[in-house]
């Protein structure tokens, strides 16, 4: 009997422990809110304005990695000033496509996550206008994708998460006076799990 119950608790414990190996999927929906900048070297600054982003993610992890690739529209919007004056407001409507890795700490349901990757940007349109005194050179001329890396923070309860990230432009996104040009946001999202 001794034998036969301790052979049932190794099993049970060598179940626990494969499982922790074998990968998990997950997949779910998700939208927030942004602060996007642009950072500049020359004589144009950039102020901090909200926009939106909606889309999906997934999750593929094991043994407490997870990868997190995901894909969302993202509207961003930016106010470009001049020295002078004038200014010139800019809304991106862009494709993001982050792929992060990441870690989550917690059990039953709770649990806090940790993430860090790449994200490619495709630029779909940026509608730009201008205040009164502004000419054709105060026109931003901007590249059709960018690179950035974003590192986050998110807390899950049961099928719901919270994100709070921080993206660093990686390339300019500029030309034609906007050489320099990065983009930077943050973000704020709510996430729901569908499977």
């Amino acid at each position: 009997m001794k034998k036969l119950i301790l052979s049932a608790l190794f099993v049970c414990f060598n179940l626990v422990a494969f499982s922790q190996v074998l990968p998990s999927f997950q997949m779910g929906l998700k939208a927030g809110a942004n602060l996007s900048k642009l950072s500049t070297e020359n004589t144009f600054s950039s102020d901090n304005r909200a926009g939106y982003y909606a889309g999906i993610w997934t999750r593929i992890g094991a043994a407490g990695i997870h990868l997190q690739p995901e894909l969302y529209l993202s509207g961003k919007n930016t106010t470009l000033k001049a020295s002078s004056g004038e200014e010139n407001k800019v809304k991106f409507t862009s494709l993001d496509v982050p792929i992060l890795i990441g870690t989550k700490l917690g059990a039953a349901g709770v649990g806090l996550r940790l993430n860090t990757g790449p994200v490619v940007s495709f630029i779909l349109d940026d509608e730009q206008s201008f205040g009164q005194a502004a000419g054709s050179v105060f026109k931003g001329n901007f590249k059709g994708q960018n690179f950035a890396w974003q590192f986050g923070a998110g807390v899950d309860i049961g099928n719901l998460g919270l994100d709070l990230r921080y993206e660093a432009g990686l390339s300019k996104i500029g030309k034609d006076g906007y050489n320099d040009t990065k983009l930077s946001l943050f973000t704020f999202g709510l996430a729901y799990r569908v499977f």
